[in-house]
Protein backbone atom coordinates (compact mmCIF):
# COMPACT_ATOMS: atom_id res chain seq x y z
CA UNK A 1 0.00 0.00 0.00
CA UNK A 2 1.16 3.28 -0.59
CA UNK A 3 2.51 6.00 1.81
CA UNK A 4 -0.40 8.81 1.84
CA UNK A 5 2.14 11.79 0.66
CA UNK A 6 2.15 15.22 2.78
CA UNK A 7 0.42 18.31 1.81
CA UNK A 8 3.59 20.32 0.80
CA UNK A 9 4.09 17.58 -2.02
CA UNK A 10 0.40 18.74 -3.91
CA UNK A 11 1.64 21.95 -6.66
CA UNK A 12 -0.61 24.31 -8.15
CA UNK A 13 -0.72 25.28 -11.78
CA UNK A 14 0.88 28.69 -13.05
CA UNK A 15 -1.49 31.59 -12.02
CA UNK A 16 -0.55 33.17 -15.26
CA UNK A 17 -3.16 30.69 -16.46
CA UNK A 18 -5.76 33.45 -15.66
CA UNK A 19 -3.41 35.87 -17.81
CA UNK A 20 -3.43 33.65 -21.13
CA UNK A 21 -7.50 32.98 -20.53
CA UNK A 22 -8.21 36.83 -20.34
CA UNK A 23 -6.02 37.94 -23.58
CA UNK A 24 -7.28 34.88 -25.61
CA UNK A 25 -10.67 36.00 -25.15
CA UNK A 26 -10.19 39.54 -25.31
CA UNK A 27 -8.54 38.32 -28.83
CA UNK A 28 -11.64 36.51 -29.69
CA UNK A 29 -14.35 39.67 -28.14
CA UNK A 30 -11.99 41.65 -30.50
CA UNK A 31 -12.89 39.74 -33.48
CA UNK A 32 -16.63 40.27 -32.96
CA UNK A 33 -16.49 43.69 -32.18
CA UNK A 34 -16.35 45.43 -35.62
CA UNK A 35 -19.47 43.08 -36.98
CA UNK A 36 -21.57 43.36 -33.81
CA UNK A 37 -20.54 47.39 -33.21
CA UNK A 38 -22.28 47.51 -37.11
CA UNK A 39 -25.26 45.47 -36.47
CA UNK A 40 -26.32 47.85 -33.63
CA UNK A 41 -26.28 50.63 -34.79
CA UNK A 42 -29.15 49.73 -36.79
CA UNK A 43 -30.85 50.36 -34.06
CA UNK A 44 -28.54 53.27 -32.07
CA UNK A 45 -26.03 55.68 -32.75
CA UNK A 46 -22.60 54.51 -32.98
CA UNK A 47 -21.59 56.07 -29.71
CA UNK A 48 -23.74 54.08 -28.31
CA UNK A 49 -23.33 51.09 -30.17
CA UNK A 50 -19.23 51.41 -29.72
CA UNK A 51 -19.99 51.71 -25.50
CA UNK A 52 -22.56 48.71 -25.48
CA UNK A 53 -19.55 46.64 -27.36
CA UNK A 54 -16.91 47.93 -24.79
CA UNK A 55 -19.16 47.23 -21.79
CA UNK A 56 -20.21 43.33 -23.00
CA UNK A 57 -16.68 42.62 -24.16
CA UNK A 58 -15.19 44.02 -20.30
CA UNK A 59 -18.20 41.32 -19.18
CA UNK A 60 -17.20 38.74 -20.94
CA UNK A 61 -13.28 38.62 -20.13
CA UNK A 62 -13.45 39.38 -16.70
CA UNK A 63 -16.49 36.67 -16.03
CA UNK A 64 -13.90 34.13 -18.45
CA UNK A 65 -10.59 35.48 -16.17
CA UNK A 66 -12.96 34.54 -13.03
CA UNK A 67 -13.66 31.76 -14.03
CA UNK A 68 -10.20 30.57 -15.01
CA UNK A 69 -8.92 31.97 -11.70
CA UNK A 70 -11.30 29.89 -9.61
CA UNK A 71 -10.04 26.99 -11.68
CA UNK A 72 -6.79 27.49 -11.24
CA UNK A 73 -7.28 27.98 -7.18
CA UNK A 74 -9.10 24.56 -7.35
CA UNK A 75 -6.59 22.59 -9.15
CA UNK A 76 -4.29 20.74 -7.46
CA UNK A 77 -1.69 18.20 -8.84
CA UNK A 78 0.77 15.31 -7.35
CA UNK A 79 3.47 13.08 -8.34
CA UNK A 80 3.45 10.19 -6.17
CA UNK A 81 5.72 6.97 -5.75
CA UNK A 82 2.76 4.92 -7.42
CA UNK A 83 0.35 7.41 -8.49
CA UNK A 84 -0.15 10.59 -10.02
CA UNK A 85 -2.90 12.59 -8.84
CA UNK A 86 -4.98 16.02 -9.86
CA UNK A 87 -7.93 16.79 -8.04
CA UNK A 88 -9.99 20.11 -9.64
CA UNK A 89 -13.43 21.44 -10.02
CA UNK A 90 -15.78 23.55 -7.55
CA UNK A 91 -19.36 22.47 -7.65
CA UNK A 92 -18.31 18.77 -9.72
CA UNK A 93 -15.14 17.92 -7.70
CA UNK A 94 -12.99 15.27 -9.72
CA UNK A 95 -10.36 13.64 -8.04
CA UNK A 96 -8.17 11.53 -10.74
CA UNK A 97 -5.60 9.70 -10.42
CA UNK A 98 -3.53 7.43 -12.85
CA UNK A 99 -0.95 4.36 -11.81
CA UNK A 100 2.77 5.22 -12.87
CA UNK A 101 3.42 1.78 -14.04
CA UNK A 102 0.64 2.52 -16.63
CA UNK A 103 1.75 5.76 -18.15
CA UNK A 104 3.18 6.15 -21.33
CA UNK A 105 3.06 9.59 -22.76
CA UNK A 106 4.25 12.70 -21.41
CA UNK A 107 3.70 15.31 -24.06
CA UNK A 108 4.82 19.02 -24.01
CA UNK A 109 2.55 21.78 -26.53
CA UNK A 110 2.79 25.50 -25.90
CA UNK A 111 1.17 27.69 -28.54
CA UNK A 112 2.18 31.05 -29.45
CA UNK A 113 0.70 32.54 -26.14
CA UNK A 114 2.33 30.06 -23.89
CA UNK A 115 5.85 30.19 -25.50
CA UNK A 116 5.77 34.20 -25.11
CA UNK A 117 5.22 33.01 -21.18
CA UNK A 118 7.24 30.66 -20.69
CA UNK A 119 4.29 28.20 -20.07
CA UNK A 120 3.73 24.55 -21.63
CA UNK A 121 0.46 22.37 -21.78
CA UNK A 122 1.23 18.61 -20.26
CA UNK A 123 -0.97 16.01 -21.17
CA UNK A 124 0.29 12.86 -19.23
CA UNK A 125 -1.37 9.78 -20.56
CA UNK A 126 -1.52 5.89 -20.51
CA UNK A 127 -2.56 4.93 -24.27
CA UNK A 128 -6.02 3.81 -23.56
CA UNK A 129 -9.33 4.92 -24.93
CA UNK A 130 -11.00 7.83 -23.14
CA UNK A 131 -10.40 10.49 -21.72
CA UNK A 132 -10.07 8.80 -18.30
CA UNK A 133 -6.92 8.05 -19.41
CA UNK A 134 -4.86 11.03 -19.41
CA UNK A 135 -4.40 13.85 -17.62
CA UNK A 136 -3.89 17.42 -18.72
CA UNK A 137 -1.78 20.39 -16.58
CA UNK A 138 -2.83 23.49 -18.17
CA UNK A 139 -0.25 25.47 -18.07
CA UNK A 140 3.03 25.33 -16.05
CA UNK A 141 6.35 26.47 -16.27
CA UNK A 142 8.41 25.04 -19.57
CA UNK A 143 11.27 23.58 -16.62
CA UNK A 144 8.48 22.08 -14.76
CA UNK A 145 7.01 20.57 -18.06
CA UNK A 146 10.14 19.07 -18.49
CA UNK A 147 11.17 17.98 -15.20
CA UNK A 148 7.33 16.43 -15.56
CA UNK A 149 8.72 14.19 -18.73
CA UNK A 150 11.75 12.91 -17.51
CA UNK A 151 10.17 11.78 -13.74
CA UNK A 152 7.61 10.05 -15.26
CA UNK A 153 9.22 8.52 -18.44
CA UNK A 154 12.43 7.58 -16.80
CA UNK A 155 12.52 3.44 -16.96
CA UNK A 156 14.76 1.18 -14.78
CA UNK A 157 15.34 -1.06 -18.14
CA UNK A 158 18.36 -0.35 -20.86
CA UNK A 159 17.77 0.55 -23.94
CA UNK A 160 17.37 -2.29 -26.47
CA UNK A 161 20.14 -4.10 -28.45
CA UNK A 162 20.92 -3.43 -31.55
CA UNK A 163 22.69 -1.90 -34.42
CA UNK A 164 21.91 2.31 -33.47
CA UNK A 165 23.31 5.29 -32.44
CA UNK A 166 22.02 7.89 -29.72
CA UNK A 167 21.40 11.20 -29.61
CA UNK A 168 19.83 13.02 -33.02
CA UNK A 169 18.66 10.59 -35.55
CA UNK A 170 16.81 13.58 -37.82
CA UNK A 171 16.41 17.02 -38.54
CA UNK A 172 14.46 19.15 -40.40
CA UNK A 173 15.43 19.93 -44.10
CA UNK A 174 13.96 23.29 -45.51
CA UNK A 175 13.86 21.60 -48.91
CA UNK A 176 11.17 18.76 -47.79
CA UNK A 177 8.84 21.76 -48.14
CA UNK A 178 8.25 21.10 -51.47
CA UNK A 179 6.68 18.31 -50.92
CA UNK A 180 3.84 20.20 -49.17
CA UNK A 181 1.84 21.37 -52.03
CA UNK A 182 1.53 17.72 -53.66
CA UNK A 183 -0.55 16.71 -50.34
CA UNK A 184 -4.08 16.07 -50.55
CA UNK A 185 -3.85 19.13 -47.92
CA UNK A 186 -3.69 21.54 -50.83
CA UNK A 187 -7.30 20.68 -52.95
CA UNK A 188 -9.34 20.46 -49.32
CA UNK A 189 -7.71 23.79 -47.86
CA UNK A 190 -8.33 25.40 -51.83
CA UNK A 191 -12.26 24.51 -51.26
CA UNK A 192 -12.31 25.25 -48.12
CA UNK A 193 -11.10 28.93 -48.62
CA UNK A 194 -13.88 29.13 -51.47
CA UNK A 195 -16.53 28.26 -49.27
CA UNK A 196 -15.37 30.61 -46.18
CA UNK A 197 -15.42 33.42 -48.88
CA UNK A 198 -19.06 32.54 -49.48
CA UNK A 199 -19.97 31.58 -45.91
CA UNK A 200 -18.51 35.30 -44.60
CA UNK A 201 -19.67 37.06 -47.61
CA UNK A 202 -23.47 35.46 -46.81
CA UNK A 203 -22.67 36.47 -42.74
CA UNK A 204 -22.13 40.41 -43.66
CA UNK A 205 -25.23 39.91 -46.59
CA UNK A 206 -22.75 40.82 -49.29
CA UNK A 207 -23.12 37.74 -51.05
CA UNK A 208 -25.15 38.62 -53.96
CA UNK A 209 -22.01 41.42 -54.32
CA UNK A 210 -19.21 38.60 -54.88
CA UNK A 211 -21.00 37.10 -56.94
CA UNK A 212 -21.69 39.78 -59.73
CA UNK A 213 -18.15 41.04 -59.09
CA UNK A 214 -16.86 37.29 -59.98
CA UNK A 215 -19.34 37.47 -62.81
CA UNK A 216 -18.47 40.89 -63.90
CA UNK A 217 -14.78 39.89 -64.17
CA UNK A 218 -15.40 36.47 -66.41
CA UNK A 219 -18.33 37.91 -68.70
CA UNK A 220 -16.74 38.06 -71.93
CA UNK A 221 -15.20 34.40 -70.95
CA UNK A 222 -16.33 30.92 -71.90
CA UNK A 223 -17.65 28.65 -69.60
CA UNK A 224 -15.44 26.29 -69.69
CA UNK A 225 -12.29 28.81 -69.09
CA UNK A 226 -14.38 30.61 -66.06
CA UNK A 227 -14.63 27.27 -63.86
CA UNK A 228 -10.86 26.39 -65.29
CA UNK A 229 -9.57 29.65 -63.40
CA UNK A 230 -11.58 29.63 -60.62
CA UNK A 231 -10.94 26.08 -59.72
CA UNK A 232 -6.61 26.97 -60.61
CA UNK A 233 -7.82 30.24 -58.16
CA UNK A 234 -8.60 27.99 -55.71
CA UNK A 235 -5.84 25.26 -55.78
CA UNK A 236 -3.26 28.32 -55.59
CA UNK A 237 -4.58 29.12 -52.11
CA UNK A 238 -4.82 25.54 -51.45
CA UNK A 239 -1.18 25.19 -52.18
CA UNK A 240 -0.34 28.65 -50.12
CA UNK A 241 -2.57 27.41 -47.16
CA UNK A 242 -0.62 24.06 -47.16
CA UNK A 243 3.19 25.71 -47.39
CA UNK A 244 1.74 27.31 -43.74
CA UNK A 245 0.14 24.43 -42.63
CA UNK A 246 3.49 22.29 -42.90
CA UNK A 247 5.81 25.35 -41.68
CA UNK A 248 3.69 25.53 -38.61
CA UNK A 249 3.59 21.78 -37.75
CA UNK A 250 7.13 20.80 -38.77
CA UNK A 251 9.49 24.07 -38.46
CA UNK A 252 11.95 23.36 -35.97
CA UNK A 253 11.92 19.83 -36.32
CA UNK A 254 13.95 16.99 -34.34
CA UNK A 255 14.05 13.72 -33.52
CA UNK A 256 16.33 12.16 -31.38
CA UNK A 257 17.34 9.08 -29.06
CA UNK A 258 17.30 9.91 -25.54
CA UNK A 259 19.06 7.29 -22.85
CA UNK A 260 17.62 4.56 -21.48
CA UNK A 261 15.59 4.12 -25.17
CA UNK A 262 13.04 6.65 -25.52
CA UNK A 263 12.60 8.61 -29.07
CA UNK A 264 11.58 12.32 -28.91
CA UNK A 265 9.55 14.35 -31.91
CA UNK A 266 9.93 17.91 -31.25
CA UNK A 267 8.26 20.23 -33.74
CA UNK A 268 5.99 23.21 -34.30
CA UNK A 269 6.43 26.87 -35.95
CA UNK A 270 3.93 28.99 -33.10
CA UNK A 271 2.68 25.89 -31.13
CA UNK A 272 5.48 23.80 -30.24
CA UNK A 273 5.26 20.13 -29.59
CA UNK A 274 7.19 17.60 -28.05
CA UNK A 275 5.88 13.78 -28.02
CA UNK A 276 7.50 11.19 -26.93
CA UNK A 277 7.58 7.26 -27.92
CA UNK A 278 9.18 4.64 -25.89
CA UNK A 279 11.26 2.12 -27.90
CA UNK A 280 10.04 -0.92 -25.63
CA UNK A 281 6.46 -0.28 -26.65
CA UNK A 282 7.56 0.15 -30.69
CA UNK A 283 6.26 -2.66 -32.88
CA UNK A 284 7.62 -1.39 -35.94
CA UNK A 285 7.50 1.03 -38.48
CA UNK A 286 5.12 2.37 -41.16
CA UNK A 287 6.54 4.21 -44.62
CA UNK A 288 3.26 5.90 -45.94
CA UNK A 289 3.02 7.36 -49.83
CA UNK A 290 0.35 9.47 -50.53
CA UNK A 291 -0.14 9.25 -54.38
CA UNK A 292 1.56 13.18 -55.16
CA UNK A 293 4.46 12.53 -52.48
CA UNK A 294 4.77 9.67 -54.35
CA UNK A 295 5.16 10.88 -57.25
CA UNK A 296 7.96 13.22 -56.54
CA UNK A 297 10.25 10.12 -54.31
CA UNK A 298 9.11 11.08 -51.04
CA UNK A 299 7.42 9.29 -48.00
CA UNK A 300 6.89 9.57 -44.33
CA UNK A 301 7.88 7.66 -41.85
CA UNK A 302 4.89 6.60 -38.70
CA UNK A 303 5.53 4.83 -35.91
CA UNK A 304 3.61 1.41 -35.28
CA UNK A 305 3.23 1.61 -31.16
CA UNK A 306 1.36 0.97 -28.01
CA UNK A 307 0.50 3.23 -25.83
CA UNK A 308 -0.12 6.56 -27.50
CA UNK A 309 -2.95 8.82 -27.05
CA UNK A 310 -6.11 7.92 -28.65
CA UNK A 311 -8.37 10.77 -27.30
CA UNK A 312 -9.96 12.93 -29.88
CA UNK A 313 -7.08 16.06 -29.52
CA UNK A 314 -4.38 13.66 -29.90
CA UNK A 315 -5.85 12.29 -32.98
CA UNK A 316 -5.58 15.67 -34.63
CA UNK A 317 -1.66 16.24 -33.39
CA UNK A 318 -0.06 13.51 -36.11
CA UNK A 319 1.55 11.99 -32.93
CA UNK A 320 3.15 8.41 -34.33
CA UNK A 321 4.31 10.85 -37.33
CA UNK A 322 7.96 10.26 -36.82
CA UNK A 323 9.27 12.11 -40.17
CA UNK A 324 7.48 14.18 -42.14
CA UNK A 325 7.22 13.53 -45.83
CA UNK A 326 11.24 13.46 -47.33
CA UNK A 327 12.66 11.66 -49.87
CA UNK A 328 12.38 7.90 -49.83
CA UNK A 329 16.03 6.93 -49.24
CA UNK A 330 15.99 9.67 -46.54
CA UNK A 331 12.80 7.25 -45.03
CA UNK A 332 14.41 4.24 -45.07
CA UNK A 333 18.03 4.85 -43.48
CA UNK A 334 15.48 6.59 -40.39
CA UNK A 335 13.18 3.29 -40.29
CA UNK A 336 16.63 1.26 -40.03
CA UNK A 337 17.78 3.76 -37.41
CA UNK A 338 14.53 3.92 -35.19
CA UNK A 339 14.52 -0.11 -35.43
CA UNK A 340 17.83 -0.04 -34.66
CA UNK A 341 18.26 -2.44 -37.91
CA UNK A 342 21.09 -2.59 -40.06
CA UNK A 343 18.92 -3.20 -43.09
CA UNK A 344 15.67 -1.05 -42.69
CA UNK A 345 12.58 -3.58 -43.16
CA UNK A 346 10.83 -0.84 -45.75
CA UNK A 347 13.12 -1.62 -48.39
CA UNK A 348 12.66 -5.47 -48.25
CA UNK A 349 12.02 -7.49 -51.60
CA UNK A 350 8.30 -8.45 -51.50
CA UNK A 351 6.80 -11.50 -52.88
CA UNK A 352 4.51 -10.27 -55.85
CA UNK A 353 0.48 -11.41 -55.82
CA UNK A 354 -0.90 -13.26 -58.52
CA UNK A 355 -2.26 -11.83 -61.23
CA UNK A 356 -6.13 -12.92 -60.48
CA UNK A 357 -5.27 -9.60 -57.96
CA UNK A 358 -4.90 -7.46 -60.74
CA UNK A 359 -8.21 -8.37 -62.57
CA UNK A 360 -10.06 -7.58 -58.97
CA UNK A 361 -9.04 -4.34 -59.23
CA UNK A 362 -9.22 -3.53 -62.17
CA UNK A 363 -12.81 -4.22 -62.01
CA UNK A 364 -13.29 -2.77 -58.69
CA UNK A 365 -12.04 0.39 -60.33
CA UNK A 366 -13.90 0.24 -63.51
CA UNK A 367 -17.38 -0.20 -61.66
CA UNK A 368 -16.24 3.05 -59.49
CA UNK A 369 -15.61 5.39 -62.61
CA UNK A 370 -18.56 3.52 -64.64
CA UNK A 371 -20.99 3.99 -62.25
CA UNK A 372 -21.60 7.85 -62.35
CA UNK A 373 -21.63 7.56 -66.19
CA UNK A 374 -24.31 5.33 -65.95
CA UNK A 375 -26.44 6.92 -63.70
CA UNK A 376 -25.77 10.24 -65.91
CA UNK A 377 -26.19 8.70 -69.15
CA UNK A 378 -29.63 7.30 -67.23
CA UNK A 379 -30.68 10.88 -66.32
CA UNK A 380 -29.89 12.19 -69.49
CA UNK A 381 -32.05 10.00 -71.93
CA UNK A 382 -35.10 11.21 -69.42
CA UNK A 383 -34.59 14.92 -68.95
CA UNK A 384 -31.63 16.91 -70.95
CA UNK A 385 -28.66 15.71 -73.66
CA UNK A 386 -26.53 18.10 -71.45
CA UNK A 387 -26.57 15.43 -69.08
CA UNK A 388 -24.88 13.12 -71.94
CA UNK A 389 -22.19 15.02 -73.10
CA UNK A 390 -21.07 15.20 -69.17
CA UNK A 391 -21.48 11.19 -69.11
CA UNK A 392 -19.05 11.41 -71.87
CA UNK A 393 -16.86 13.48 -70.41
CA UNK A 394 -16.47 11.30 -67.24
CA UNK A 395 -16.16 8.65 -69.47
CA UNK A 396 -13.06 9.87 -71.56
CA UNK A 397 -11.61 11.03 -68.07
CA UNK A 398 -12.53 8.69 -65.71
CA UNK A 399 -11.90 5.31 -67.21
CA UNK A 400 -8.23 5.93 -68.13
CA UNK A 401 -7.57 7.42 -64.99
CA UNK A 402 -9.51 4.26 -63.32
CA UNK A 403 -7.29 1.77 -65.36
CA UNK A 404 -4.13 3.53 -64.48
CA UNK A 405 -4.83 3.28 -60.75
CA UNK A 406 -5.83 -0.03 -60.39
CA UNK A 407 -2.69 -1.49 -62.23
CA UNK A 408 -0.70 0.93 -59.60
CA UNK A 409 -2.50 -0.97 -57.48
CA UNK A 410 -1.53 -4.07 -58.33
CA UNK A 411 2.49 -3.27 -58.38
CA UNK A 412 2.44 -1.69 -55.01
CA UNK A 413 0.88 -5.13 -53.24
CA UNK A 414 3.47 -7.44 -51.79
CA UNK A 415 4.62 -9.21 -48.62
CA UNK A 416 7.70 -10.58 -47.12
CA UNK A 417 9.41 -11.20 -43.74
CA UNK A 418 12.63 -9.49 -43.12
CA UNK A 419 14.36 -10.67 -39.82
CA UNK A 420 11.99 -9.96 -37.25
CA UNK A 421 9.69 -8.27 -39.18
CA UNK A 422 7.09 -9.46 -41.46
CA UNK A 423 6.27 -6.48 -43.92
CA UNK A 424 3.12 -5.77 -46.02
CA UNK A 425 2.20 -3.28 -48.80
CA UNK A 426 -0.88 -2.00 -50.57
CA UNK A 427 -2.95 1.22 -51.86
CA UNK A 428 -2.16 3.77 -54.33
CA UNK A 429 -3.98 7.11 -53.25
CA UNK A 430 -2.25 6.23 -50.15
CA UNK A 431 0.28 3.45 -50.19
CA UNK A 432 1.39 2.12 -46.94
CA UNK A 433 4.43 -0.38 -46.18
CA UNK A 434 3.91 -1.48 -43.04
CA UNK A 435 7.07 -3.12 -40.60
CA UNK A 436 5.68 -5.02 -37.77
CA UNK A 437 7.75 -6.83 -35.56
CA UNK A 438 6.48 -10.81 -35.84
CA UNK A 439 7.01 -10.77 -31.82
CA UNK A 440 4.04 -8.21 -31.70
CA UNK A 441 1.59 -10.44 -33.74
CA UNK A 442 -0.80 -11.44 -31.47
CA UNK A 443 -3.68 -13.19 -33.99
CA UNK A 444 -4.38 -13.59 -37.82
CA UNK A 445 -7.38 -13.44 -39.20
CA UNK A 446 -7.87 -14.67 -42.78
CA UNK A 447 -10.45 -13.83 -44.99
CA UNK A 448 -11.84 -15.08 -48.48
CA UNK A 449 -15.18 -14.09 -50.06
CA UNK A 450 -16.48 -16.54 -52.70
CA UNK A 451 -15.03 -14.39 -55.46
CA UNK A 452 -11.53 -14.73 -54.12
CA UNK A 453 -12.02 -18.52 -53.66
CA UNK A 454 -12.78 -18.55 -57.30
CA UNK A 455 -9.93 -16.87 -58.17
CA UNK A 456 -7.48 -19.10 -55.39
CA UNK A 457 -6.94 -15.74 -53.13
CA UNK A 458 -6.84 -14.91 -49.50
CA UNK A 459 -6.49 -11.77 -47.51
CA UNK A 460 -4.55 -12.33 -44.10
CA UNK A 461 -4.52 -9.72 -41.86
CA UNK A 462 -2.04 -9.53 -38.84
CA UNK A 463 -3.69 -8.33 -35.52
CA UNK A 464 -1.76 -6.75 -33.23
CA UNK A 465 -2.16 -4.15 -30.16
CA UNK A 466 0.07 -1.42 -31.86
CA UNK A 467 -0.89 1.17 -34.35
CA UNK A 468 -3.93 0.42 -36.52
CA UNK A 469 -4.94 -2.85 -35.14
CA UNK A 470 -4.52 -4.84 -38.43
CA UNK A 471 -2.07 -4.99 -40.82
CA UNK A 472 -3.44 -7.02 -44.37
CA UNK A 473 -1.88 -8.44 -47.02
CA UNK A 474 -4.59 -8.22 -49.93
CA UNK A 475 -5.16 -10.71 -52.26
CA UNK A 476 -2.38 -13.53 -51.57
CA UNK A 477 -1.82 -16.56 -53.23
CA UNK A 478 -4.10 -18.67 -50.63
CA UNK A 479 -1.47 -21.22 -49.96
CA UNK A 480 0.93 -18.37 -50.35
CA UNK A 481 -0.62 -16.27 -47.54
CA UNK A 482 -1.29 -19.30 -45.01
CA UNK A 483 2.42 -20.28 -45.35
CA UNK A 484 3.78 -16.30 -44.87
CA UNK A 485 0.94 -15.85 -41.56
CA UNK A 486 2.51 -19.70 -40.04
CA UNK A 487 6.47 -18.70 -41.00
CA UNK A 488 5.67 -15.13 -39.82
CA UNK A 489 4.52 -16.55 -35.81
CA UNK A 490 4.96 -20.12 -35.74
CA UNK A 491 2.74 -22.03 -33.91
CA UNK A 492 0.12 -19.64 -34.13
CA UNK A 493 -1.49 -20.33 -37.10
CA UNK A 494 -0.37 -23.24 -37.98
CA UNK A 495 -2.98 -26.01 -35.23
CA UNK A 496 -5.82 -24.99 -37.98
CA UNK A 497 -3.83 -25.33 -41.38
CA UNK A 498 -4.46 -28.94 -42.92
CA UNK A 499 -1.10 -29.77 -45.05
CA UNK A 500 -1.11 -32.19 -48.25
CA UNK A 501 0.64 -35.39 -47.43
CA UNK A 502 2.99 -33.69 -50.16
CA UNK A 503 3.74 -30.74 -48.16
CA UNK A 504 3.60 -32.57 -44.86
Amino acid sequence: MSTVAPPADWRRLDPRTVLVTALVVAGVVAGAAIPVTLGLTRWSSLPVAVLQVFAGAVLIIGVAAGADRVRWHRTRYRIGEEHVDLHTGLLLVKRRSLARSRIRTVDLTANLMLRLLGLVTVRIGTGEQGSDSTLELDPVTRAEGERLRRLLLERAATAPAGVHREGELAVLDPRWIRYAPVSFVAPMLGGAAAGAVMQVSEWVGAQGQVIEWVGDRFRDTPLLWTIIALVLAALVAGVLGALGLWIEMWWNYRLEREPGGTLRVRRGLFTSRSISVEEARLRGVDLVEPLGVRLLGAARLDAITTGLAKDHESKNADHNTLLPAAPRTRADSLAADVLREADTPTGAALTPHPRAARGRRLRWSLAAALGPVLILTFLGALLTPVLLWIALGCAVVGVPVAVVLALDAYRGLGHALSGRYLVTRSGTLRRSTAALERAGVIGWTVKQSIFQRRSGLLSVTATTAAGGGAYTAYDTDASEGLDFAAEAVPELLEPFLERSPKEA
